[in-house]
């Protein structure tokens, strides 16, 4: 569904990601690991098309992102750490106008339920989005991927600054994407959600994808004293 054939981005002499192969499956949470200036960022933004490679190629469900943008960000639904809805609109307000400039048409009780089936309490459906925690609008973020039914979800950062349970409630709603088939790749510095969440983690480090790994092959212990040996 995902794919990266020797992705390469780079910034004058900075080389910010160096030949990166990596691919995600329907179904997959992938999560990436590794410090500030690591490369995830950059991979994630790769496969938006915020920036365009130096080389190598993004590919989305087999098509290039460089050279089908649009195309591909059909099939995309993207959660960065600071997710950007109107803060004027309410939620509601906010999952109908998004879904409605990818082409999806609904009615109002139908918007309803994908905030229901998110866990967004329905007193807070007609709030305006400037009153809402971080957790309440990243629901909003899952539920504008429900209703477009993206077959990949991007992630950058989604749980920093969530609290415990908030961070568990997104992680539920990630496992739910996953069961309809969706393809995610999930940008972090949460090891715990990493080991918990995701299907497949990949750690990086200057650039370059150093380790990869599946998560039932490895414990919350090791697979800390893992990353910090390779941050060393």
């Amino acid at each position: 569904m995902l794919q990266a054939k020797n992705l390469t981005k780079k910034y004058g002499e900075h080389t910010a990601l160096d030949q990166l192969n990596l691919t995600v499956n329907t179904g997959d949470i992938y999560c990436l690991l590794g410090a500030n200036g690591a490369g995830k960022s950059t991979t994630i933004n790769l496969f938006l098309d915020f920036v365009k490679p130096t080389s190598g190629c993004a590919l989305i469900e087999g098509v290039e992102v460089a050279k089908h943008p649009v195309k591909t960000k059909e099939k995309i639904a993207y959660i960065p750490e600071n997710l950007n809805l109107y803060a004027e609109l309410s939620g509601l307000e906010n999952l109908q106008y998004f879904v409605g400039i990818s082409g999806k048409k609904y009615e109002k009780d139908d918007l309803i339920m994908f905030l229901n089936e998110v866990g967004l309490q329905e007193s807070a459906h007609m709030q305006r989005i400037k009153g809402y925690s971080k957790g309440m609008r990243q629901k909003v973020g899952i539920a504008i991927a429900l209703a477009k039914k993206a077959k990949v979800l991007l992630l950058d950062e989604p749980t920093s600054g969530l609290d415990p349970k908030a961070s568990n409630e997104f992680s539920e709603l990630l496992l739910k994407l996953k069961k309809q088939g969706t393809a995610t790749l999930m940008a972090t510095h949460d090891l715990f959600r990493a080991k918990e969440t995701g299907t497949k983690i990949g750690i990086m480090k200057s650039g370059s994808l150093v380790d990869e790994l599946s998560s039932t092959d490895i414990n919350h212990t090791n697979l800390e004293k893992l990353y910090l040996a390779h941050m060393n």
